[in-house]
Parts: C-alpha cells; structure tokens; sequence
C-alpha cells in the first residue's frame, strides 16, 4: 500500500512539476542564467558531486555571477559578484529582510519569535533592537569583558599545565569548551563546569554540543520536497522535535533557576530579560527570551571556535606572520599580564591576521539564506516571489579578480582596514538587515584568544609537514582534521601562567 502511495506521490508531483514549470516559464521570460533542470528534482543532481559553495561556485564559472536554479519546489538564486549582492542589498534589502520557512525553523524558531527566524515587520525589529542592546552593544561587550578576559585565563591555564607533560593539544576542543562557557556565562552567569575536572569538563561539552552545535540548521530534503513531510521520510522531522524538546527543557530549566533565583547571576542576558518579563510579561514571555538564548548558543558557539582553529592553523603554517603578531604584541601590551580587550585597539596587525582568515575560511561560506517577499527586479532579470536566496561568501572572498593572490594568506592586505566589511567582496558577517549582530563580540573573542595563545606559548606543529588545510563544508566551515599543536610556554611568561 505504501509503494502505491509513493508511486501516486510521484506520478502527481511530476504533473504538478511541468505543469507549474509551463505556467511560471511563460509568465518570466527573463530569469538569470540557469542550466536545464531535470524533471522533479530541478538542478538538485549538480550539487550532489560537490559541497554546496563549491559547487555554486563551479556553476559560476559556466553561467555567470547570478544564476537560477531550482532545487525541488524552490526557486534559489546565487550570488557571488559584489555587484549583485550590492543591488540585492541596497535596492531590494526590505524584500529580502527574511528568511526562508524551513522544517528546522518551524520547530526551533518558538513560534518565529526570536530574531533569527522571525518574518520582518515591528516584532522581528523590537526583538533585534532588544538584543543589539542587551547584549551586542559596545557598551554591553566593554561591561562582559571579564568573562571573556577570565575564560581565556583559564584555557592558558589549562595549555600550560598540558606543556609541563609534553602533550599535543587538542585545539577545536579547547576551542569548543571556551566559547561554550563564555556563551553560558553571558546568558545564564555560571559556567558550565565550575571545576577544571578534564572528565567534568568534557561531559559538559558533550551534552552541550549534542543540543546547540547542529548541522539540522541546515535546509533537509524535505524543504525541497514538502510532500515527504507526510511520510515522515528518514524520521529527519522527528529528529527536529526531539532535538527541539531537548533543548526547550534545558533552556527552561535555566531560565526558572535564575528566576528563582538558585545561582547568582547579575548582569546575564536572561535576568536582563526577566526584568523586563515583570513590567511586559505578554511580550517577554519565556518563550521570546529562550528564543534569544537559543540563538545565541547556535550561533556563537559554532562559528568562533571554527574562526580560532583557522587561524592558529594559518599562523602554523607561516611563521614569519605568525612571529609578527608575536612582536607587535610585545610591543604593545605594555602591562604585565595577558592581554586584555583593552589592549586590542593597539594590535591591529593580529586585527588583520583575524579578517584574512575569515576572508579564506569563512565561518559562514554561505551566508544564511534570504527569502524575497515579493517578485523584484535584479538588473535585466525578473526574480519571482519566495526565490531562496544564497550568497556565496567564499566565493567572492577567493575571487581573483578581486583579490591579488586570492589563495594566499597575506594578512597586510587588511591595513588600514577600517569595519567589518570591505564594501561587498568582504563580508564575514553578512550584510543587510539580517547581517550577524554579533560581529564586534566574535571579533573580540576570537582576537583575545589567538592573541593570548601566541602571547604565551610558543608553537610548533605535530609533524613536520605543513598543516592539512582542507575544509569541512557545512552550516559553518570547520577543518576537515581538528588541529592539534604542541604549545610551549615563553619563559617570560612563565610567572605569569604560574598564577593563573
């Protein structure tokens, strides 16, 4: 009987299928550049080879900056020119200010109340006006820097006591369980593990990662074919329910302890967020303020560990730079003790070793998708209501006829670099509305622990062979091989790490 059903399934998608394809072809003679899709599944088979920015990318090099596709029932327009993205997001940026509804944002967005997820309109702009000052804000970065400055204290503290026995280190590890208390402590005021126990410790990221590092982020197959959706095909929706359970009863659980009170935790986003609970309880429902949690778990924890392993990777690879940010840190740092936020304004060498490796190795190699909410025109080209939009960050950021010697790591060319943006063929971040309002925390997180580690260890590689720089494609681009390196404490800053 199921085989019947699936066959009618696809018999009735494929009339459907040609049906809408006649009907929308006639009605936009002028789309962009597309190559000729397959019946059903639409260009869907050229991407299988490759992953996704490399495959678009590849697309690039046949049919231009801007082309067409169809993956299933979507429509997905490709960007990878700065002059494309440019008019996309000056011209059109309000048409494109939201997000494409997905199986994960269905169930992970509370009802599209958190700023990730929400359509455009007074909600989505209240709530990212809620955050940008509660959290993201120079003045609410410049009051959290002890958290930053104290957990970075305590990875150096922890590198040193490895280096006594000679050990390879772990990096994305050590990476992943920074980030991971620096995001907690923001949000709730308490650490994840309160003691240095390895085995705590580990159990604490474990059960962190397995509810808010998710590659489920994602579009699944089912956002391409909604139909499947009825057959709960490969359980991929029921996996998005039991993940999203999971994580509610955690983020309930913290938000009811600091409610009540169980921990101190003054200045964190969610007493921040309760505070204003009590005066507007209808629109700060707890379901709003673990929305704003959520985010900041998935989104912080994920992406800064990946840009730290880069670079170090990168400064492995090269010495002479690596030694560069090593004296303009001596240099600079005039006080005694680990750098500091403070202290980054006078390091802008390590502020340009920071941006030419997100320019090589994006956190995000596809920015997240934008949706059109309404048909626009994009120079010649007519694109249709409810196109998926995708901009091929990586692509760009490797476009040789926009940077000289695009494959190569040449941090200077960012001197003088002023932002986080480089008009539109730099764009770590994102740009338009929806751009990550997390730049300025990410940039001084990642900054203060590349810096720190090069402050107070020496570094060599595990090999003697340059390291393997191939990547991972996925929500964020992470190294194929996690880096392991072995540190070695300068003797200078020997007393130093002794009383950490």
């Amino acid at each position: 009987m199921e085989n019947l059903w699936f066959i009618f399934l696809i018999l009735t998608a494929t009339l459907v299928f040609f049906i809408s394809k006649l009907l929308w072809s006639q009605q936009n003679p002028n789309l962009p550049p597309s190559p000729k899709p397959l019946p059903i599944i639409g260009h869907l088979h050229l991407i299988k080879k490759y992953p996704l920015p490399q495959a678009l990318r590849h697309l690039t090099s046949n049919y231009g900056p801007v082309v067409f596709l169809r993956f299933g029932c979507r429509a997905v327009l490709s960007l990878s020119s700065p002059q494309s993205i440019e008019e996309c997001f000056t011209n059109h940026d309000i048409t494109l200010a939201n997000r494409p509804r997905t199986i994960t944002s269905d169930h992970f967005s509370y009802a599209y109340k958190n700023f990730g997820f929400a359509p455009y309109g007074d909600l989505w702009r209240t709530l990212r006006r809620l955050s940008t000052l509660e959290v993201f804000s120079s003045a609410s970065l410049q009051k959290t820097s002890f958290i930053r400055y104290q957990e970075v204290s305590n990875l150096c503290s922890r590198l040193f006591r490895l280096s006594s026995e000679s050990r390879r280190v772990d990096l994305k590890y050590q990476f992943n369980l920074l980030t991971a208390n620096v995001m907690l402590r923001l949000v709730s005021g308490k650490r994840g593990v309160e003691d240095s126990d390895p085995e705590s410790e580990r159990r604490f990221l474990d059960d962190f990662k397995s509810r808010f590092f998710s590659t489920l982020l994602s579009m699944s197959v089912c956002d391409y074919f909604p139909v499947l959706r009825w057959f709960g095909y490969k359980g991929i929706e029921k996996r998005v329910i039991e993940m999203q359970r999971m994580r509610d009863e955690y983020l309930q659980r913290l938000v009811d302890d600091i409610r009540m009170k169980k921990f101190d935790s003054t200045g964190s986003v969610v007493e921040k967020l309760l505070k204003l609970q009590e005066s507007e309880p209808e629109f700060y429902s707890d379901d709003v303020i673990k929305g704003i949690v959520v985010l900041m778990f998935n989104a912080g924890s994920d992406t800064s560990p990946v840009t730290m392993e880069w670079a170090m990777s990168l400064l492995l690879n090269h010495p002479y730079q690596l030694q560069k940010v090593r004296e303009e840190i001596k240099s600079n740092v005039k006080h005694k003790g680990l750098i500091q936020d403070s202290d980054l304004s006078s390091l802008p060498y390590l502020r340009c070793v920071i941006y030419e490796t997100l320019r090589l190795y994006p956190a995000a190699p596809l920015l997240p998708p934008h949706c059109s909410s309404k048909k626009f025109k994009l120079g010649n080209y007519e694109i249709p209501e409810n196109t998926v939009l995708l901009v091929n960050a990586w692509a760009v950021h490797r476009d040789s006829e926009l940077w000289e010697e695009a494959d190569v790591f040449k941090p200077e060319r960012f001197e003088g670099f002023v932002g986080d943006r480089d008009g539109f063929r730099f764009l770590p971040f994102g740009v338009g509305r929806r751009a990550c309002p997390a730049a300025g925390l990410a940039m001084r997180l990642v900054s203060l622990v590349v810096g720190a580690l090069v402050q107070c260890f020496e570094w060599k590689k595990v090999e003697n062979e340059d390291i393997d720089m191939r990547p991972a494609f996925s929500v964020a681009m992470s190294r194929a091989e996690p880096l392991a390196a072995l540190p070695k404490p300068w003797p200078e800053m020997v007393p130093i790490l002794s009383q950490l």
